[in-house]
């Protein structure tokens, strides 16, 4: 059974000579960028090494790559986070600072 959102369209797109199917809302930029890199890791990354690996293990390579990248720009964001939290704090801290002394 499908539940299909309101918002939502069935793409098609080929990789590794076969074709998917999936119902996305994404945007079509977002769509592009998705697929730009799906096709990049798995064509691009072990898709080199593609006679000698099954698609299977292609797409895991891919998805292990793609995981990486994302836990990797998710502890950046927390630093930036942490960061910009503890500059707010001290820039707060100044301000107060110099408005009890003029």
């Amino acid at each position: 059974m499908t539940v299909l959102i309101e918002d939502e369209r069935l793409v098609k797109f080929e990789l590794l000579g076969q074709e998917y199917k999936f119902y996305t809302g994404a945007s079509e930029k977002e769509l592009e960028s998705i697929l730009s890199l799906v096709r990049e890791q798995v064509e691009g990354g072990a898709g080199s090494r593609r006679g000698t690996l099954p698609a299977s293990k292609v797409a895991v390579m891919a998805c292990l790559n793609i995981a990486s990248k994302y836990v990797k720009l998710k502890q950046e964001f927390q630093d930036y986070r942490s960061d910009s939290e503890t500059r707010y704090v001290r820039l707060n801290e100044e301000i107060r600072s110099s408005l009890k002394i003029s």
